[in-house]
């Protein structure tokens, strides 16, 4: 089968080329064009320009004319999306060989498909919906943070019960990393309905300093996102203090915090070599000053920082909740969720040793050219492939 020959109907139900996953859904559509699949994509805005061999269409928007968000209801215009895309999956049975759709706007769709005929892969970008809302609320307990009640991780039923019928019935799940398909293993879901694919990097955006690599300044570590609980920052800042590091090194914190969790952190946050900068719209250049990027999430569905940072030659100092393309001594040091001491370690072998931190930065350029985009969207042609054909076997079996 030709690439050009898989038409996919790709459902993405927010402002696609914005922010977050809004980034990710673009430049994987842009990628997904570019190595030859035939992409319709439906999103609820169009934020940013796609290529002119994508035929797009809005769900949200008429022009300049756009329905908010924010005053409709997020989770209202999601199913609003959903709704419109089920209708026209029903109409075009024969105009697509597969569907890609994103989660809390996905179920009717799902159906809609079912009934035509066209397999459906739903993408998940986190890990499971009942290990996420669970794992962060036992961690802000344990802090004694309380998270706002719209906040994506507060426990909200009616949303977990959607998600769940729409793993349900979706004939397969994309799982950006490993931690993401056990967490769904782990409620039970068979193994052979999760299938692996990872998100890109733009290497054009994210590259190298090419110049002193670090030598005659002072060791500095970043974190870049959210500043929220399930980001682990708690973690970060207490291996920081207990490290040697923090005696002449900095630690810039690039991301708005919540106002309860930056209250409970006051006492290390004032420390003179953290610099809490708020966001930042020049995240590559802080990549590029940074001998290391720290990211100890104890919930995570890619970390898309993590490539972002071994692109531009800054060595990721994570938790295992986050992207596998992060290997341990490699190109990146790694440890278990919520393990203080092991990540303290980590920091200071890196302050400590220069040409440890070297080696593994030079791992992480060598790692560049197979988590490019386009790689990433080699890799998801590749299973929008393997989709089509084990759905038609099953057919073909009935």
């Amino acid at each position: 089968m030709k690439n050009d020959s898989v038409r996919v109907l790709y459902s993405f139900p927010h402002k696609i080329g914005a922010g977050g996953i809004c980034y990710s859904a673009w430049h994987q559509v842009k990628a997904l064009s570019e190595v030859g699949a035939n992409v319709t994509v439906i999103t609820g805005v169009l934020h940013k320009p796609l290529p002119d061999e994508v035929k797009v269409l809005t769900t949200l928007s008429w022009g300049k004319l756009r329905i908010s968000y924010k005053l409709f209801g997020t989770r209202r215009a999601l199913y609003l999306h959903d709704r419109i895309v089920a209708k026209m999956v029903a109409k075009g049975k024969n105009k697509y060989d597969i569907v890609h759709v994103w989660p809390s706007a996905a179920l009717e769709t799902i159906r809609a498909a079912n009934k035509v005929g066209i397999p459906t892969i739903l993408e998940r970008p986190n890990a499971h919906t009942r290990y996420a809302y669970e794992s962060v609320q036992n961690e802000c307990k344990r802090l004694g943070v309380s998270l706002p009640p719209q906040n994506e991780y507060t426990f909200k039923k009616d949303v977990l019960e959607r998600e769940e019928e729409e793993f349900r019935l979706a004939y397969r799940i994309v799982c950006p990393s490993e931690f993401t398909r056990k967490s769904f293993i782990d409620q039970g879901y068979a193994p052979g309905k999760l299938l692996r694919h990872f998100r890109g990097v733009d290497e054009k955006r994210y590259y190298p300093d090419t110049g002193t690599t670090g030598k005659g300044r002072d060791f500095t570590m970043l974190f870049v996102g959210a500043c929220a609980v399930r980001k682990g920052i708690h973690f970060a800042l207490e291996s920081w203090m207990q490290s040697p590091a923090h005696r002449n090194g900095t630690f810039m914190i690039a991301g708005e915090f919540l106002p309860e969790y930056a209250e409970k952190l006051s006492h290390l946050l004032s420390h003179p070599s953290v610099k809490v900068l708020g966001h930042r719209n020049d995240v590559p250049e802080l990549m590029r000053k940074s001998d290391v990027l720290v990211l100890p999430s104890i919930e995570e569905g890619f970390g898309k920082v993590c490539t972002e940072a071994i692109s531009s030659g800054c060595v990721p100092l994570v938790s295992d909740a986050c992207t596998d393309i992060c290997r341990h001594m490699e190109n990146a040091l790694v440890h278990r969720i919520g393990d203080v001491n092991a990540l303290q370690h980590h920091i200071t072998s890196l302050y400590e040793d220069r040409t440890l931190l070297n080696n593994l930065r030079d791992q992480c350029l060598r790692t560049v050219p197979m988590i490019t985009w386009r790689a990433a969207s080699q890799r998801l042609l590749q299973i929008y492939r393997e989709v089509m054909d084990d759905y038609k076997k099953e057919g073909s079996l009935k």
